[in-house]
């Protein structure tokens, strides 16, 4: 644990920020799955509607520097290349 005081206020916040990216990538995680789950039962509406939230979390993510921008547009075009074969 560090002494001086800056220090001990950067571990804090770096710690925030952490929990933070963990949960944004997580959600953003549970939402590529759950889009993949609805093309493999054949579900397009739930496809489509799983496909909108999934896009949005991947730009947020690519936004905040959690993922690079191509990996995200990569995975949007993979997922919408996915569900639009339904």
């Amino acid at each position: 644990m560090p002494n001086i005081k800056s220090a001990i206020k950067r571990v804090k916040t770096n710690e925030a920020k952490n929990a933070q990216n963990t949960t944004a990538k997580s959600a953003m995680r549970t939402a590529v799955k759950k889009v993949e789950a609805a093309v493999t039962t054949n579900d397009a509406a739930a496809a489509k509607e799983a496909l909108v939230t999934a896009a949005s979390k991947l730009d947020k993510a690519a936004a905040k520097g959690l993922i690079h921008k191509n990996a995200a547009a990569r995975k949007k075009s993979r997922l919408m290349k996915k569900s639009n074969a339904l």
